[in-house]
């Protein structure tokens, strides 16, 4: 067994909470610039929203001067309101944008996008949760650009096995991810209390069983008060739900903890993100990155063609 290092919070004298060398980012320049500057651009014009900014993802500067970005679907306001994050919370949202999904479609068209993530806010004012919105953003994508593949990280429908089965079918999709966020045990401490791990891995099982030619993937986000023996515990319920892809990453509070957003536990050292997933790969999942600064978008295209090429391996 090895004994892997624990890094504890420590604190500057302002009293806020010191980052590790390996969570800090460098900024682009250059031509990483001028891609991140387009990137914004195609972002604003079509009035679009994205989980890299409403989320104040760590990553925006290097998916953005890559020219990708993950689109956020059905408004910028979300249901809930999990602790760990910054997407504004409000009961009733405005109504759908009934021209989103061709102004989606405009904006992956003008990026000239391979692999694009659609992610979405819970709409639990909506009887179906907004799966018909959502499979009309991936079916005008598609229709506009049928050589790119699309990935749904879908919101978890209330457990509307009706509406997702209704988004599921025949939507033309590579990707169908919902993500777990946390272990079984802090549900309660870190997500909306209508979310729980055991309802989200029912809906990857039901998307499983309803489109068994779809890869399904989850994410869980480590630093919130879990130990090391939950995070592989809950990556192997994941296996037993049938998803091959996995993301694991650092938290880190959006904004100042207090009332609403929770403070960083620990920062967990690398080698243990690398020890998860070289047991996550041991497990059976097909395509794993695993790191302080992954998010469950984060490269998604990349970790595809990686699943792909280890299926082909093991046929």
């Amino acid at each position: 067994m090895i004994t892997l290092p624990i890094v504890e919070t420590t604190r500057s004298p302002n009293g806020r909470q010191r980052l590790p060398e390996w969570l800090r980012v460098n900024l682009p320049a250059g031509g990483a610039q001028a891609s991140f500057n387009g990137t914004h651009s195609t972002v604003a014009e079509n009035q679009l929203h994205t989980v890299c900014e409403e989320a104040r993802c760590p990553n925006i500067h290097d998916c953005w001067a890559r020219g990708t970005a993950t689109f956020m679907i059905a408004g910028k306001e979300c249901t809930r309101g999990c602790r760990f994050c910054s997407v504004e919370t409000l009961k009733q949202p405005p109504p759908l944008e009934t021209d989103e999904p061709e102004r989606l479609a405009d904006a992956v068209e003008r990026m000239s996008l391979a692999h694009v993530v659609i992610t979405v806010v819970n709409r639990d004012d909506l009887p179906d949760g907004g799966a018909d919105h959502y499979k009309r953003c991936v079916t005008a994508v598609k229709r506009r650009l049928p050589g790119t593949t699309v990935e749904l990280l879908s919101s978890d429908l209330d457990g509307n096995h009706a509406a997702l089965t209704h988004l599921l079918n025949e939507i033309p999709l590579a990707v169908f991810a919902h993500n777990v966020e946390c272990v079984p045990r802090l549900d309660k401490l870190v997500r909306d209390p209508r979310a729980s791990f055991a309802q989200s891995l029912e809906v990857l099982r039901q998307a499983k069983q309803l489109r068994p030619d779809l890869w399904t993937k989850s994410s869980l986000m480590v630093g919130l008060g879990e130990t090391d023996m939950e995070v592989t515990e809950s990556m192997q319920a994941l296996r037993t739900v049938g998803v091959e892809l996995l993301t694991l990453g650092q938290y880190l509070a959006p904004g100042k903890p207090g009332t609403r957003y929770l403070p960083v536990d620990r920062f967990v050292h690398p080698d243990q993100f690398e020890s998860w997933k070289n047991a996550a790969l041991a497990m059976g999942f097909l395509g794993v990155a695993s790191g302080p600064l992954v998010r469950s978008s984060y490269r998604a295209g990349l970790l595809m063609e990686a699943a792909q090429q280890a299926q082909l391996a093991q046929t």
